[in-house]
C-alpha cells in the first residue's frame, strides 16, 4: 500500500497495481488522481522508478508529443505491470512516428468504417448464432462462455481466415502474454514466440496465396511508400490477434454492469436507440484493467502540470484515472447514460490510439443489442456477490457469468 504521509516532491509511491474487488476502481489510483496526478512510483517489475501521469490534459500531452517516446525504452528494464514486456521489441507498440505511421497505414485497410460495416452482418449472424445455442441450453448457462469469449475471437479469426481448430490456441496464448504472475514469465515469453511463429508462417503463404483477408490486405496496402515484409506483418497479425482477445473481457464488463443496475437494463430494454451511448459511458466508466500499460521515456526536459520529467525517464499513463478525470467529466464517478463521453481514452490516445476501435465499438453494440432484445428477463442466475473475478492478468473480468432468462 502506498505511504501515509503528506505529499511531497521526493515522494515515491509503491504501486502493486493490483485490485481484484470485482469493478471496483482502484483506491490508490484515485488517491493517486486527487492527490498526486503527476507521481514518482515504483511497481513490482522492472528497474527503478517511473512517473505516472493521471490528469486527462496530461495523458493527452504524453501520448500525443514527440518528446515522450515507446522506442527509447527498448532494451531497458523500465518498471512494468508484468514479469515480461507485453510487446516483442520489434512490435508496433514499441514504434514511433514516422516508422509506426508506415504499420499504422497498413492496418488502417482493414479497420476503416466501411470494412467494418462489411464485417456487421457476419458479425449479427455470429451473435445469433451463438445466442441461439445458448437458449437450446438449461439455465443457467454462462454468457462468457456463449457469447463474450468465442465472439471477438470468431470475427478476428474470419478477419484473418484462421481456422476454428486453432482459436481456443490463440486465447490461451493472448491470456499467457497479459499475465501478471511472476511464475510464468517463461511461459509468457514462449506465448509470444509461438503467435509470431504462427503469423510469420500465414503471412508466407498469404503472400504467394493472397485473398482478401486482413492480413492479405495489409501486405499490398496501398499508398504505402515501401511494402511490409513477412516479418512485419506477422508482428501486426500478433498484436491484432492479442488486442482482439481485451474485447472478450469488455463485452463481460458490459453485460455484468448493465445485469447489476436494475434503472439502466430497464431503460435501454425500452428505449434501444439510446444503447450506443450507453455503452460508451460505461467504457469511460468501467476499469477494464489493472494498472498501467507500455511506458514512454522522455526524450528532452518537459514540464507537466509543473512538475519537471527530466530526459530518459521512464512515464506511464493512467487511462483509468483520465476517465475520471473531474475536470472533462463532471461527477465522474457517476454512471450516467447520457453524458456525453466520445472522448473517454478506452481505446487510448495519439499515434496509438487502438486502430481496432470502430471495429469493437460495432462488436459490443451488435452483441449487447441481440442480448437485450431475444433475453427480455435476461438476470444474474445468483448474487453479484458471487461472480468470480480474473486475478491473473492485468485484465479485469469475471470468469464466469451465469445468467437465467
Amino acid at each position: 500500500m502506498a505511504e501515509e504521509s503528506p505529499v511531497d516532491d521526493s515522494r515515491v509511491w509503491d504501486c502493486p497495481f493490483q485490485h481484484n474487488e470485482a469493478l471496483e476502481f482502484d483506491p490508490l489510483m484515485l488517491r493517486l488522481l486527487d492527490e498526486d496526478p503527476v507521481a514518482r512510483i515504483r511497481m513490482r517489475h522492472g528497474s527503478g522508478e517511473a512517473w505516472l501521469v493521471s490528469r486527462y490534459r496530461d495523458v493527452q500531452v504524453v501520448t500525443s508529443d514527440r518528446r515522450f517516446s515507446r522506442a527509447a525504452g527498448i532494451g531497458r528494464d523500465l518498471p512494468r505491470m508484468t514479469p515480461q514486456p507485453i510487446a516483442h521489441s520489434d512490435a508496433i507498440n514499441n514504434m514511433d512516428p514516422p516508422e509506426h505511421t508506415r504499420f499504422r497505414r497498413a492496418i488502417a485497410q482493414g479497420f476503416t468504417r466501411p470494412a467494418v460495416e462489411r464485417l456487421r452482418p457476419r458479425t449479427e449472424r455470429a451473435v445469433n448464432q451463438l445466442l441461439d445455442e445458448m437458449a437450446g441450453t438449461s439455465a443457467p448457462a454462462d454468457l462468457v462462455q456463449h457469447l463474450s469469449s468465442p465472439l471477438p475471437l470468431a470475427v478476428t479469426s474470419e478477419m484473418f481466415g484462421i481456422p476454428e481448430r486453432d482459436r481456443s490456441w490463440f486465447q490461451e496464448r493472448a491470456a499467457a502474454v497479459m499475465t501478471l504472475a511472476t511464475g510464468r514469465s517463461a511461459e509468457a515469453a514462449q506465448a509470444k514466440t509461438d503467435l509470431r511463429g504462427y503469423f510469420t508462417e500465414l503471412a508466407e503463404r498469404r503472400r504467394r496465396e493472397p485473398g482478401d483477408d486482413l492480413l492479405s490486405a495489409m501486405s499490398r496496402a496501398e499508398g504505402a511508400d515501401e511494402p511490409l515484409t513477412d516479418t512485419e506483418l506477422a508482428m501486426l497479425g500478433q498484436v491484432i490477434v492479442v488486442a482482439s482477445d481485451t474485447l472478450t473481457f469488455e463485452i463481460s464488463n458490459l453485460i455484468y454492469t448493465l445485469l447489476t443496475r436494475d434503472t439502466l437494463l430497464a431503460e435501454l430494454r425500452t428505449r434501444p436507440e439510446r444503447l450506443p451511448a450507453a455503452i460508451e459511458e460505461m467504457l469511460r466508466f468501467i476499469p477494464f484493467r489493472q494498472g498501467v500499460g507500455i511506458p514512454r521515456v522522455a526524450t528532452e526536459d518537459v514540464e507537466l502540470s509543473g512538475t519537471r520529467i527530466q530526459a530518459g525517464d521512464a512515464v506511464h499513463v493512467s487511462y483509468l484515472n483520465a476517465n475520471r478525470d473531474g475536470e472533462v467529466f463532471p461527477d465522474p464517478h457517476e454512471l450516467d447514460p447520457r453524458r456525453e463521453s466520445a472522448r473517454h481514452m478506452v481505446f487510448g490516445y495519439g499515434p496509438h490510439r487502438c486502430p481496432g476501435a470502430q471495429l469493437a465499438r460495432m462488436e459490443m453494440q451488435v452483441a449487447l443489442a441481440a442480448l437485450l432484445r431475444r433475453f427480455p428477463k435476461l438476470r444474474l442466475a445468483g448474487e453479484a456477490g458471487d461472480i468470480v473475478w480474473n486475478a491473473e492478468s492485468i485484465w479485469r473480468f469475471p470468469l464466469a457469468l451465469p445468467v437465467r432468462w
